[in-house]
């Protein structure tokens, strides 16, 4: 049995998700699940961003979703090549998705399509390179 919020199956669903959008792209994608999110969780996507050096990525192309199911906050947080890619409605709307999976116990769910609608956006500008790199790592990371 898992420690985290998320079982082993769980887990290799999402990191699966993330390598299969991820070979579309030289975008990089990250799930950050916390047990608890106290205050904004954007702000707090923020953190996690650079604690996870994700700033770092050689085209600033990565992306954090991180959701704290148990408080039904998510957040997604795009580099500064991501960021303004798309309109305010197009981050809502993966947002609305992710959340909708929390409150309905489908967490999992919810993280995956926000997988898969962020990775459909930044193909589009960061499609994958022939000699790309995984500059960071494909798996969960939790508290």
């Amino acid at each position: 049995m898992s420690r985290g919020l998320l079982n082993k199956q769980e887990l290799e669903r999402v990191s699966l998700t993330i390598r299969e959008v991820e070979s579309f792209t030289s975008g990089e994608i990250r799930v950050y699940v916390a047990r608890h999110c106290k205050g904004n969780p954007l702000a707090e996507a923020a953190k996690k961003f650079k604690l996870l050096k994700m700033n770092a990525t050689e085209l600033h192309n990565a992306v954090l979703i991180y959701v704290a199911p148990r408080d039904r906050k998510a957040a997604i947080y795009g580099d500064s090549g991501i960021a303004k890619m798309a309109d305010e409605g197009f981050w809502n709307q993966a947002l609305d998705d992710l959340i909708t999976g929390c409150r309905d116990g489908q967490v999992v769910d919810g993280i995956c399509k926000a997988i898969a609608k962020v990775g459909e956006l930044i193909k589009k500008k960061y499609p994958a390179l022939e000699n790309d790199k995984n500059e960071l790592g494909d798996e969960v990371v939790e508290e």
